[in-house]
């Protein structure tokens, strides 16, 4: 056996594993591991990152892209736990990343070395890891490595998917020791997880009897590559289907039984035709509050009356916010396959019920051109998605800001394949756009990708575009410069009628902004300012066919209305506000079926 330092046992098991990229920052408690990268037999491309953070979705990124799993490494102390905002990312909306830290030597602990954290317990970082971390390790020995790298890879390719935090102790990163690395494809199980027979019959069954049925499709079906599965279903048996945030692009958006999205920032369309249905198929969707507008009956589900199917691979999920007249806990791909075949040859006739689908998407497109393809300047949140759709390549991935920019991309932005539509979903973290972009593109180097972010996103990590620079990763940027926090001022003034800390502004009051475009050049991106409506094609045209990082100032009016609100998210009204709103927030809640 060979005799081998923690850090190249880390190393070489990354190598062998097929891990592309390893991103980060090597500050002193990760030196003797990252210098195993420079090893031969180990090398792996390093992207160093600005801030910690970032390192971790940039590896979020690249698996949303690709579905396969990247690496990011980083020191002791604060170094590390600058990264629990990305694992807390990548936990809630369930991406598979590998996330590697230092941690104090194993004869040093708890005597308050630097940058430990010691009063509670000795070394306590890790225990701050156990609730955004599918599981967390500590090594202590460096025979030890070898098993846990296998474990922890095995842990975030079955089931549902989920980072894995492994803290390498200094010393145990410098020792020696004589080890087997260990093959992977013999630690991982064979194959996909079935469902029961009788309970695919079960739902069989519940579908040939239902007259006015929706999929809804969430993260799930994209990370269970059941996009065909469910297209097959829906044409079989003729249903309309609806998408959760992370479900976007696992349904092509241009297809006639496309209904929208669902939730509070869904679409029109999405929720009247969820929310009337009889029976509900959902693959891989866990009913988030936003997704299922706070469970108020009516507004976006209506369970019940209406019947679930409720198929996920965690049991979790089944049964949590909704009762299930089916659960099925297995695989999403063989699991809506295996449906489709217990059906009945003949399709139903659900001509009534397809020509309402048709006539509220009419509907809706009427309203989406309303914003969508306004001239008016500063532009609406829509128009330059408009623009970009029009520019981009049909496979292209748009990688989505939180805030108004979220809920508009989701609603006017039409994708067509799985992984073409990124965006954190279920944490909605701010800043997480910007090196998630980039983890795109690395994941995907032949095709476009555009990150769309509000200023205020893009501020939490803005100088992350310098790596793009650093290490030629050509992104185009679309900074939407409204000059404050507009979708949560939006949410103040409706509560509240009045709004605090969310406008950026001078003494004086008025707007403020930095200059994006001369800071894109200041970074070395190809920059841009566009002002004029007949400009935004052309000047997406420009940044794309560079081949290079670019970055697009868009200014948006701060009033121009963000993403409509089709749904109901609930939000308590304070004692002191005394009118309507008491009443209106009263009824709705009394509304919500999740209790």
């Amino acid at each position: 056996m060979p005799k081998l330092t923690g850090g190249q046992v880390v190393a070489q098991v990354l190598k062998q594993y097929g891990v592309p990229y390893v991103a980060g920052i090597p500050g002193h408690g990760i030196w003797s591991l990252t210098d195993a990268f420079l090893e031969k037999g180990s090398e792996i491309p390093f992207i160093q990152v600005f801030h910690e953070q970032s390192a971790v979705h940039l590896a979020d990124g690249f698996y949303r892209a690709s579905g396969k799993p990247m690496a990011a490494v980083t020191s002791i102390g604060a170094g590390a736990a600058n990264t629990v905002l990305g694992l807390a990312t990548a936990y809630s909306d369930s991406t598979s990343l590998l996330c590697i830290t230092g941690g104090p030597p194993t004869h040093m602990r708890g005597h308050g070395l630097l940058q430990e954290l010691d009063r509670h317990t000795d070394n306590g970082f890790p225990q701050v890891t156990d609730a955004v971390s599918k599981r967390s390790w500590v090594a202590t020995r460096v025979e030890e490595l070898p098993f846990i790298m296998h474990r922890a890879f095995n842990t975030m390719l079955t089931g549902r998917p989920g980072p894995a935090h492994i803290e390498v102790p200094m010393d145990v990163q410098a020792e020696a020791a004589e080890v087997s690395l260990h093959d992977l494809a013999r630690r991982l199980p064979v194959g996909l997880q079935q469902p029961d027979p009788l309970a695919v019959d079960r739902a069989a069954r519940v579908l040939v009897d239902s007259a006015r049925p929706v999929i809804v499709v969430g993260g799930g079906a994209i990370t269970a590559d059941a996009a065909q599965e469910v297209l097959r279903l829906a044409e079989t048996w003729q249903i309309p289907v609806v998408t959760t945030w992370n479900g976007k692009g696992a349904f092509p958006e241009d297809h006639d039984l496309f209904a929208g999205s669902v939730g509070q920032t869904g679409t029109i369309v999405g929720n009247a035709i969820a929310s009337k249905a009889d029976v509900v198929i959902s693959v891989g969707c866990r009913f988030t509050d936003w997704s299922a507008s706070s469970y108020a009956q009516g507004v976006t589900f209506s369970i019940p009356p209406a019947k679930l199917i409720h198929i996920d691979i965690d049991p979790h999920e089944i049964g949590k916010n909704y009762p299930a007249e089916v659960g099925i806990v297995a695989d999403a791909k063989p699991t809506v396959d295996a449906i489709t075949a217990a059906l009945p040859s003949a399709s139903p006739q659900r001509g009534e019920y397809l020509a309402e689908l048709g006539r509220l998407k009419e509907e809706w497109e009427e309203q989406l051109a309303s914003r969508r393809d306004s001239d008016r300047y500063p532009f609406t949140s829509q128009r330059p998605l408009g623009g970009l759709r029009n520019v981009m390549e049909r496979d292209g991935i748009i990688v989505a800001g939180s805030g108004n920019t979220q809920g508009a991309v989701k609603q006017t932005f039409p994708v067509y394949q799985p992984r073409t539509h990124l965006t954190s979903g279920g944490f909605s973290s701010m800043g997480w756009a910007i090196p998630a972009a980039m983890g795109a593109k690395l994941a995907a180097p032949d095709r476009q990708v555009a990150c769309v972010v509000g200023d205020g996103d893009f501020l939490m990590t803005a100088q992350e575009i310098g790596i793009c620079v650093t290490h030629d990763i050509p992104v185009v940027f679309v900074v939407q410069d409204n000059s404050g926090f507009m979708s949560i001022r939006g949410g103040q003034r409706k509560q509240t009628s009045r709004h605090i800390g969310t406008e950026f502004n001078r003494p004086d009051g008025t707007p403020y902004s930095p200059d994006f475009k001369a800071l894109g050049t200041a970074f070395g991106l190809e920059s841009f300012r566009v002002e004029d409506p007949s400009d935004l094609e052309a000047t997406y045209r420009k940044a794309f066919e560079s081949k290079a990082p670019a970055l697009i100032e868009v200014p948006t009016d701060r009033d121009a209305a963000g993403p409509w609100v089709p749904g109901w998210w609930d939000f308590p009204v304070p004692a002191y506000i005394d009118d309507e709103r008491q009443g209106e927030y009263s009824s709705m809640r009394a509304k919500e079926q999740h209790l």
